[in-house]
Order: structure tokens, then sequence, then C-alpha cells
């Protein structure tokens, strides 16, 4: 990526500002403002718990410079109880985060060098709570960047899909533990560092009970979820996401229900800002980001207004991959969402074929179904963090534990652009039951490319806040909605379907193994066709990826990611080994070495659903001179009929070189949680 040397002013940065809050505590910050620059300006936020000081210094020196050299005063908080911040973190989006950054904002407006207009962005936590604080309406936010972020805390986050519970849970619970587990840096504040440490470790408490507690959708998931209101949110919204994330289809929802500007973007990338996105191609984010901050905050015309509604990356075909560095493909554009030149397709389920119109060879009877659990060790993420390979993998042998139903090869090239859904009429053999539904991208070779998928915990197939267990036999018709997609077929593919009834480890199984009945003659799969567009093969709308300068470090211990599956044929168990080892670097403008791990298991025995088990395991090192300290966190969960079981556990050291490892805090967790139609 191009560093930009050509920007109107130099940088100068505040390495730390305590900013007060209502009740005596402070929330630490790193303000970035431009050399020169005349007057008041516009100030821009970004308030998240990944610590400024040394874990998000990377990311963050390469985009609030840039902002900062086009004339704001860019500012990055760690939220309290994290990072250098005082007090305690105990939970996300939690009411005491949202009053606390209507604090900040009002602090950041009243300062002299701030012209009253601030603007509010972040990726993943921060664009979760850019959109929870737009919609408390605080005076001086005036516009907010939203990217791979979600309105709706229950539909569409890491914890439940569909009412199933995903393993993603498991891994940010575990994640999350390790951040609220790390210390304040001494260079900070001083002497109190470590009260300020042990205050934290036994405070934060284990985020996997609570999320765990609340199986449905509940009164835990609504007070921060925007979506129960979406006119309380008055200011525009840039909303960005990627096919590769796990929170795209917030950006479909926000665009039809917003009632201010609204704008989309929608790029290949994983869970990543778009300038330094994965896959690729990245685009000129930054640049975008100055555009749109000009726009609202300064009242610049830059042409946003003229801008379309929404813009994606229409993903052209590829072979399966677990991992790409670019997705082929090329932008579109629609100037209202939903569009009104997009239709749907629908495909009835025949015998083995999905049939449009008379073709088909003819309605099938029922047809059964039980999955075995390994369908899913070869689907990827919820979300691609970049850690690569975390991308779904051929789709064949992913196809031999499901029912399959194809196209007949398409005639000429089709584009599908929006939510795909199955309309599916079943009847199961257990109370509990779900479903997992894919569309695929098959090639002559025969080679399945998965393109979106769904998941649906059947005992919500009414709602996520009442669920009600089946009625064994019954027959249901049951609507599944798949996720958000842009994808080009090839003239001569075929797009498959195929239903399953695990998705292992992606969503944790039923409680029991169910069997579904299928009753393909009165179940149609709807297709959203958008048709092909004159200009839709244009130069792309967006710059080359530029940046400021990056940070300079020093790798001491490189990294390593790996997936791993392996079958032990003697014990009949299965693993999904998962490596993110980050390894060791050495910051030089603070001399902080930062040392960071996780490895995830997930497995399981033959067809036992009782027999799963995902196991985390996460260290977290920093030091400097004479400040050395590490965390260590294990956590497994597993199940029974009834119940889910958590063993978790934290060790907090200071490293010595005479007297080795002292810990100065050891805490385990044993907790057991009623299964909740789950």
């Amino acid at each position: 990526m191009e560093i930009d040397t050509h920007v109107p002013h130099e940088v100068e940065a505040e390495e730390n500002v305590f900013i007060p809050l209502r009740d005596g505590q402070r929330v630490a910050a790193r303000i970035w403002r431009p050399v020169g620059e005349v007057g008041p300006l516009p100030a821009v936020l970004e308030y998240i718990p990944y610590r400024k000081r040394d874990l998000t210094r990377g990311r963050d020196a390469v985009n609030h410079p840039y902002l900062a050299a086009h004339g704001y005063v860019c500012v990055r908080v760690d939220l309290r109880g994290s990072g250098d911040s005082d007090g305690v973190l105990v939970d996300e989006y939690h009411e005491q985060e949202l009053q606390d950054a209507e604090d900040v904002i009002a602090w950041l407006a009243d300062q002299q060098w701030c012209d009253g207009n601030v603007g509010m962005m972040g990726i993943s936590w921060g664009g979760f709570n850019s959109l929870q604080v737009a919609a408390r309406r605080p005076p001086a936010l005036k516009a907010i960047v939203s990217a791979s972020a979600t309105e709706d805390l229950y539909v569409d986050n890491m914890h439940y899909m569909g009412g199933c519970l995903l393993g993603d849970n498991l891994s940010e619970a575990t994640v999350m533990l390790a951040f609220n587990s790390l210390p304040p840096d001494p260079e900070i504040v001083g002497d109190a560092w470590r009260e300020m440490w042990l205050e934290r470790l036994r405070g934060s408490g284990l985020w996997l009970d609570t999320w765990l507690s609340h199986q449905r959708r509940d009164e835990y998931w609504r007070p921060a979820s925007v979506s129960e209101d979406y006119s309380a949110i008055q200011c525009p919204v840039l909303a960005v996401g990627g096919w590769a994330d796990g929170y795209t289809n917030a950006i479909f929802r926000l665009l039809e229900h917003l009632e201010v500007p609204c704008h989309g973007l929608i790029g290949p990338w994983g869970h990543k800002y778009p300038h330094i996105g994965v896959p690729g191609p990245p685009i000129g984010f930054l640049q975008e980001l100055v555009r749109w901050w000009d726009h609202w905050l300064k009242g610049k015309d830059t042409g946003i207004d003229e801008d379309p509604v929404l813009r994606a990356w229409m993903q052209d075909s590829v072979p399966p991959r677990a991992s790409y560095e670019e997705r082929p493909g090329h932008w579109v554009a629609e100037d209202e969402w939903p569009s009104p030149r997009i239709h749907d397709r629908e495909f009835r389920l025949t015998r083995a074929s999905l049939a449009e119109g008379g073709q088909g060879e003819g309605d099938s009877g029922p047809l059964t179904l039980r999955s075995p659990l390994s369908v899913g060790m070869f689907a990827g993420k919820w979300a691609s963090y970049a850690a690569v390979p975390d991308l779904p993998y051929d789709q064949r042998e992913e196809d031999g534990g499901a029912l399959v139903w194809e196209s007949a090869a398409l005639d000429e090239p089709t584009e599908i652009f929006g939510l795909p859904r199955l309309d599916v009429a079943l009847s199961a053999d257990q109370p509990v039951a779900q479903i997992a539904v894919r569309l695929s991208d098959v090639a002559p070779s025969g080679e399945a490319t998965r393109i979106t998928y769904g998941v649906l915990n059947l005992t919500h197939r009414s709602s996520s806040s009442s669920p009600e267990p089946l009625v064994p036999g019954e027959r249901y018709d049951v609507q599944v909605q798949l996720n958000g997609v842009a994808h080009s077929f090839p003239a001569g593919h075929r797009l498959r379907l195929s239903i399953s009834t695990s998705y292992w480890p992606l969503v944790w199984p039923a409680p029991r193994p169910a069997e579904l009945t299928i009753h393909p003659a009165d179940s149609v799969l709807r297709v959203p066709i958008r048709p092909r567009q004159d200009d839709d093969r244009t130069a792309s709308p967006f710059h080359e990826p530029v940046m400021a300068p990056e940070l300079e470090t020093t790798v001491l211990e490189p990294s390593e990611h790996d997936w791993r599956v392996t079958r032990d044929l003697a014990t009949d168990v299965s693993t999904l080994e998962i490596v993110n080892d980050q390894g060791a670097f050495r910051i030089e403008e603070t001399g902080t070495v930062v040392r960071r791990s996780t490895t995830e298991w997930y497995s399981f025995r033959w067809d036992d659903v009782t027999s799963v088990r995902g196991e985390t395991r996460t260290v977290r090192r920093l030091e400097r001179g004479n400040w050395r300290t590490e965390v260590v966190t294990s956590t497994v969960l597993t199940c029974t009929e009834d119940d889910f079981v958590i063993r978790a556990d934290l060790d907090a050291y200071e490293l010595d070189e005479s007297r080795g490892h002292r810990r100065v805090h050891a805490e385990s967790w044993d907790r057991v949680i009623p299964r909740d139609l789950v």
C-alpha cells in the first residue's frame, strides 16, 4: 500500500490525555492534530476497548494521522476498564459505556480546538457503539461511520445466528477475557497500574456465562439494538462491510429502515477496514472518509449527495479455496435499496434438481436426512478475521452429508445480489432441531464454492423472543434467510442448494440427533437476480489505497496461522485446530514488547452430539524494562442434552528474571447453564 506523503498538513500526536467523566472516573485518549491549521476543527472519535497504547497502535498509526493531516482532530479513546482508562469493563455495549461516550463527545465539543462538530467511526466494536451512540443523539455528533457492525445484537452478532449458538460466541468471550485481564501502562498511569490491574482481574468476570444465559432474544439484547427504533438515529450513516465478514446483512437493513442519509459500501473483505481489506482488492477508504467528513462535518460539497446509495463488489466465480489474496469481480451500484430492478427468481425443489417453470424431473415425495456431525468442519469462520485460511473449502465433502439440489447449467452469465431465502416444508422427529442451508457455485469440473449460507434453530421458526419446541412429526412451513451475497455465475455453471441438520463447529448442534423430513414439492428457493447493466464494468469508483506511515516495529518471533482438521479413526474423534499466533514484536517508539497467541480446538466423537467440545487458550504478554506481565486464559465449553457446561481459568503473572513467573491473580469458573431450546 502506498504511503501518502502529499498531505495538506503535518501532524502532531499527544500520547495521552485523560478525559473526565461525570462520576469522577477518567478515560484515556490519544489525540492527533494538524500542524498549522487555523481555527477550531471538527473532531473524529474512535472509542474501543482494544488498547491504544499497544495492541491497536499500529492500526491507529496509519488511520488517524491521515485524517488529521486533512484537517481533523482525531481522538482514540480506550473504554472505561480497558487500556489506560480507569475502572472495570464488565460487558459489551453496557449502559455505562454509552453514557461515557456521551461525556466524551461533550468534552470534545467543548475544547477550544474543536468547532463543536464531532464524527464517530469504528470497525466491529467501534462500529457497534457508533450506531448505539448515534441513537442517543448527543448534540455534537453530526455523522458516523460504522464498519463490520450490526444494529441488532441478537440477530447478527458473533453470539447467535438464526437462534443457533455460534462457535464464535466461545472464541469472542475468550478474546475479551484476555483483553480485560491486561494491565494499564505504568508510563501512562504511574504507580497505580498494579492496583488498577488487580481491580480489572477481580471485576471483569466471565462474559461467556452472561452470553450463554440469554439464549433467546430477551431484554438483555434489546437496549443497545438500534433496530428497536431506527428513527432514533438522526445523523447520516456510512455503513461498511465485506462479503467474507459476518455483519453484512445489517447494511441492507440500515439502508431500508433509516430515515436519514445512509450509504452502504460492501467489498470482498473480511473483518478489516477496506483500505487494508483481505481478500482484496482494497480501496482508498481513507480518501472516502475525508470526503464523508468534509461533507457532514465541514459542509463542503464533496459529491456525497450524488453517490449511489449502495456500492458493492460483484464477485466473480472462483475455485474453492480457504483463503484468497484477491477476489476478482467488479463494482456495481444501486441508487435505492431495496432496488426495484432486482427481482427474485424462484426455483422449485424436485427429485434432485432446482427447476424453473415447468422444467425438472417431476415432484418427489418426502426426503429424510440426519447429517453426520462432520458437516461444517470445512465451513470456515462465521466472520473471516483475515487470520487465513479461514474461508469455506470445497463443498463436495460437506455435501456428502447433505440433501442436494442442483440447477441446470446456466445458459448465460447470471448475477445474484441480495438475500436469498428458502421456503421449506418440513417436519422433525425431535422437539429441538436445526437446519443449515448453503448455496454453492458448481463449476463444470464439479468443484463447489460456497457463496452464501443460513442456519435456523427450528424452535425459533416464528420468533427468537418466544421460541417454541417442535411437535415431532408435525409439518411446518419455515423460512430460512441466507446471508447477503453478490455473485456472478458464468454460463455453464450450476447453482447448488444443500441442506444439512448440523453445521458444527460454526453452530452448536441440537441436544439430540434430529432427523428432518423435507417436502420438496412444497419448497421454493428464492434467489435475487440483478440484470447486468451496461455501465457495471467501468473503472473502479475508488482511489487506490493510501495511508499514513506505518508504525515502526521489530519482529522478535514470527507469526503462525494454521487450520488443521484431523480424524482419529481409532477413537472416532475429529478435531479442528485453529492457530492464530501473532508472534512477538517490539514497538520502537515506546519500547514495549507485545506477545499474542490464541489457539482453538473444536472436536466431536462420531455422531454423539453431547461429545462436542470447544476449547480455547490465549497468551498475552506485555513487557518493557522491569515491567513484565503475562496473562493466560483457558476456556472449555461442553454440553449434555440438558445443559451447557463451562470450565474457565485465568492466570495473571508478573515476570521476574530471578524468580520466574510470579502469579498475582488466579481465578476459575465452573458454570452449568440450562439449554433453552438450543
